[in-house]
């Protein structure tokens, strides 16, 4: 039996899968204990998914996302919640990753169905301290919430 964790068509399936039956629109699969110093794991993640922008800091940590499947925007944030950059990223496009420096406010929104990201993060992970929320973001699963998706969508253009 093989120890090697692969990355194949049917991982990618599965988790597009569950993120479609997930009410937040999106599934992880973990490749790594929480305790481990390098956190890696494959994202499904669905256009009506929103993930709520967040910074890691204290302790500072790097993020890393690769398109496997389908597109993505990673958008980055100043204090006060106005945009300062983002980038597509693509599985055939020109930019098919993004890092994300520690104390950026950043989130990603998934631009195609099926869209699936790897993402590398350093850990180990402490859910006390990974996140940090800014106050001009609405939490997850307000009504609030999609209308922030869509304001952000529709001042890049997308």
């Amino acid at each position: 039996m093989s120890r090697f964790k692969v990355i194949d068509d049917a991982l990618m399936d599965d988790v597009r899968e569950q993120a479609r039956q997930s009410p937040r629109h999106r599934h992880i699969r973990r490749f790594h204990e929480l305790q481990e110093h390098v956190q890696r794991m494959v994202h499904g993640i669905e256009p009506e998914s929103y993930v709520r922008p967040h910074r890691h800091q204290d302790p500072d940590q790097v993020e890393l996302f690769v398109a496997l499947r389908g597109k993505a925007v990673v958008i980055e944030f100043d204090d006060q919640g106005a945009i300062v950059d983002s980038v597509t990223i693509a599985a055939r496009g020109a930019a098919r990753g993004v890092e994300i420096p520690p104390r950026t406010w950043h989130t990603v929104i998934a631009l195609e169905p099926g869209t699936t990201l790897l993402e590398i993060a350093e850990g180990p992970y402490d859910e006390a301290t990974h996140k940090r929320w800014p106050s001009w973001a609405p939490p997850e699963g307000v009504p609030g919430a999609t209308r922030f998706v869509a304001d952000l969508l529709r001042q890049l253009g997308l």
